[in-house]
């Protein structure tokens, strides 16, 4: 028996980012539930979201500002 792969910080990244784009294989979604945690995933998840607020708001201030 092999046992499984420890979850890598890239792999929850690829998975949060298949996620936000809403585009996903079924065998990849399955793998990922398998080999990544949950609360890396909120984790990250939350840091995405928040990055994405940010930049929408300096990008509202950018094109305002001109």
């Amino acid at each position: 028996m092999s046992t499984p792969a420890k979850s890598s910080f890239l792999r929850t990244v690829k998975a949060v980012a298949w996620s936000f784009v809403g585009i996903r294989k079924r065998s990849g979604f399955e793998d990922d539930l398998a080999k990544i945690s949950p609360l890396h995933v909120i984790a990250v998840g939350l840091v995405a979201v928040l990055l994405i607020v940010l930049g929408l708001v300096v990008f509202v201030n950018w094109v305002v500002a001109k």
